[in-house]
């Protein structure tokens, strides 16, 4: 697994698996196309607002918040691992000294 794990991931070691699901039974009790599950267990897609919804109404102790903060924890994780920030620069609150163009009026 990842760290964090995809959504997907999550979804089919705790979730199918142990219930004995296959993504085709899955989906259809989803009342989805397989291919899409697929994707989604596959790491290939992310739980959409939609997606979180069928999936809290599916797994009745969980919520789609919960779902949508395991995709959400996961694209922070990402894009922590690949986005330059060096040239961001700190708007606020303003360091000392820097002045806006109001300021120097």
């Amino acid at each position: 697994m990842h760290n964090p794990a995809h959504p997907g991931e999550v979804l089919k070691a705790v979730y199918l698996e142990p219930l004995g699901l296959t993504v085709t039974e899955a989906a259809s009790r989803l009342g989805i196309q397989r291919k899409m599950l697929s994707q989604i267990i596959n790491g290939k897609a992310g739980i959409s607002p939609a997606m979180a919804l069928r999936l809290a109404k599916a797994f009745e102790n969980t919520s789609a918040q919960f779902w949508l903060n395991l995709q959400t924890q996961y694209e922070l994780w990402l894009a922590r691992e690949s986005v330059d920030l060096s040239r961001a620069q700190v708007l606020w609150p303003r360091p000392r000294g820097w002045q806006t163009a109001a300021d120097r009026v």
